[in-house]
């Protein structure tokens, strides 16, 4: 399995007393395959993942699997968790609800050490549906696991067999060109940080996941095509475009904000829930004053 093109990471909606409000994935999956994203990473970082209970998170896949399907979108369940029958009910949930694959970060609290210690606890996940693809989502900057990521994939695969790739969210990218040589290039790595898109592209990624795909994508396009064109000027245009959007947005706190922008084009995610702080009214308005000021409004219209 390899994916290419954008890979939204949606937020998780929620009503202002903080509960689901899975009535919104239907809008946020339309407004996905109109500005040309192909699939979607549910429930990881953007979907504050571990602020949910394991019951919403299942509640969560099952929306996002009716809506994606009805969008033709991609669908990749995260299934990571910091206990293992958690992390086994969301695999049997993601395989119940259709997921075409599924991806796991590390756990955060018992941390694996070693490499060897990451694939054993890999493999008692994906045993429970071994017929799903299963992507190694590694962060390190939130899990604190910093493994050596292309020796997990050289080594994986024997207790991994449906192991396919990674969603690199990883700063490291000599790791990154080290991974896109393992098995001459067998794993598709998904690149995770969407301000360095370009460097991700320039290295072999073919495929994205992003949270700014969710309100940006028409800023991303523009670098995947002028890459595959070989127009440098063109891409690092759009990736300073990126940069400035992204740096604005986090000025403000940057996942409750990016959900104060999705408000702003009329896709209402809620708020984030605590303990992120959300946005006051006067911050919001200064944001979307900020973001008028760099030309963010007109940039997406592309």
């Amino acid at each position: 399995m390899k994916l290419t093109g954008l890979i939204a990471a949606p937020h998780t909606p929620f009503r202002h007393d903080y509960s689901l409000n899975l009535e919104a994935v239907a809008d946020q999956a339309a407004h996905l395959a109109k500005t040309g994203v192909k699939g979607i990473f549910v429930g990881g970082t953007t979907g504050e993942c571990h602020s949910l209970s394991t019951s919403e998170r299942i509640e969560l896949f099952e929306a996002w699997s009716e809506a994606g399907k009805a969008r033709e979108l991609v669908n990749v369940a995260h299934v990571g968790h910091n206990n293992l029958p958690d992390c086994r009910a969301l695999v049997e949930a993601a395989r119940a609800s259709g997921a075409d694959a599924i991806g796991a970060m590390a756990p955060t609290f018992f941390k694996p050490t070693s490499v060897d210690e990451l694939i054993n606890w890999f493999a008692l996940l994906t045993e429970v549906a071994p017929e799903l693809p299963f992507y190694f989502y590694d962060i390190p900057s939130m899990t604190g696991v910093s493994l050596d990521t292309a020796d997990f994939l050289r080594r994986g695969r024997e207790r991994l067999p449906s192991l396919v790739g990674v969603k690199f969210t990883n700063p490291d990218q000599g790791l990154l060109r080290e991974c896109m040589q393992v098995e001459d290039g067998a794993f598709d790595l998904l690149f995770g940080t969407d301000e360095k898109l370009l460097d991700g592209l320039k290295i072999g990624c073919k495929g994205a996941v992003g949270s700014s795909y969710n309100f940006a994508a028409n800023i991303y396009h523009p670098i995947l095509k002028a890459c595959e064109q070989g127009d440098m000027e063109t891409a690092n245009l759009w990736q300073d475009r990126s940069i400035q959007t992204i740096d604005t947005i986090a000025a403000h706190g940057y996942l409750p904000g990016a959900k104060a922008v999705m408000d702003m084009l009329g896709v209402a995610c809620g708020p984030a829930r605590p303990p992120l702080v959300n946005l006051t009214d006067t911050a919001k308005a200064t944001l979307q004053t900020k973001l008028e000021e760099i030309g963010f409004f007109d940039w997406i219209k592309q």
